[in-house]
């Protein structure tokens, strides 16, 4: 049996020494239509987080509160830093994959693949040696509402990486529904991908898969590693001990390695994505539906080679 609390529900006694049980959950913003993709920069001390409906990116600084990070942000969905800092978000507006330059710039890392225009990528990750994975789904061509309505071009929803050297956008995995929220494990060694298909189709997917990534970067196996219930797996992330922090419709649910539910911190509304942050990686930024929240735990949040 689970034990709850006002803000946390505990299925195994080892999320007791993932949280801390007095830190409560606090609001920090609540004038989005659909908040996602926060990114934290420890060398600023503040957090970027896109509001996709409203077509622009906020900023939240301590002291400082929420300002507009960009205006026109292209209906930007996931972000991402790259190993030299650099600002990298997926824009559903473009059908793209964009990095922004000390300059203010924006370099087009993918648009197409085979010659054909990108569905509207969702969510992106960098690894160690500088290659951009990202996943692409068809939400932002569905309706005007997140992007511009379209119809899909490409023959489904796939996962893709790019080497920003070469250029080349290379399919790593083409069995999706609607991949999602994708994270390297802290040694790089796996990929884990969501599938939030059933967001869609009752009857689809609603789980996150793990795969090996071979020294040539090229992905192995791909079981499912857990399901998310109630709602979908949208955005997650990793803390330093190899635990799965990942967004339901009610909260945040936090995985062991082994793939069971240690418990969860419970929301009013429905959960997109998270990160963490913080001058010691240690609270967690989640954007929940029209809503910046932030709770203090007791994980640290993973920092890969």
């Amino acid at each position: 049996m689970s034990l709850v609390s006002d803000d946390y529900e505990y299925f195994d006694k080892k999320f007791r020494d993932l949280t801390v049980p007095t830190a409560k959950v606090e609001m920090l913003y609540d004038g989005c239509r659909w908040a996602e993709g926060p990114v934290w920069f420890a060398d600023g001390g503040y957090l970027v987080w896109s509001d996709i409906p409203n077509n622009r990116m906020l900023r939240w600084m301590p002291d400082l509160g929420v300002s507009v990070f960009r205006a026109d942000s292209n209906y930007s969905n996931g972000n991402t830093r790259d190993r030299e800092g650099r600002l990298v978000s997926c824009e559903h507006g473009g059908r793209r994959v964009t990095r922004t330059e000390p300059d203010g710039s924006i370099t087009v890392i993918a648009s197409h693949y085979d010659g054909k225009k990108l569905n509207s990528p969702n969510d992106v990750v960098v690894k160690s040696d500088g290659t951009i994975w990202f996943t692409d789904p068809n939400y932002g061509i569905m309706s005007d509402y997140e992007g511009y309505k379209a119809e899909p071009e490409q023959d489904g929803c796939h996962v893709y990486r790019v080497d920003p050297r070469a250029g080349e956008v290379i399919r790593v995995a083409s069995d999706f529904v609607k991949p999602n929220g994708l994270a390297f494990s802290p040694d790089e060694t796996e990929l884990y991908v969501a599938d939030s298909g059933s967001s869609h189709d009752p009857d689809g997917p609603h789980h996150i898969r793990r795969f090996d990534v071979g020294s040539d970067n090229k992905l192995r196996g791909g079981e499912v590693f857990c399901e998310v219930s109630p709602g979908v797996p949208d955005g997650f992330r990793f803390d330093a001990q190899g635990n799965l922090w990942t967004s339901a419709r009610d909260g945040v649910i936090c995985f062991a390695p082994s793939g069971d539910a240690l418990g969860k911190i419970k929301l009013p509304t429905m959960v997109a994505n998270l990160t963490f942050g913080g001058a010691r990686r240690n609270r967690l930024f989640i954007t929940a539906t029209d809503r910046l929240f932030s709770v203090f735990v007791a994980a640290t949040g993973a920092q890969r080679p």
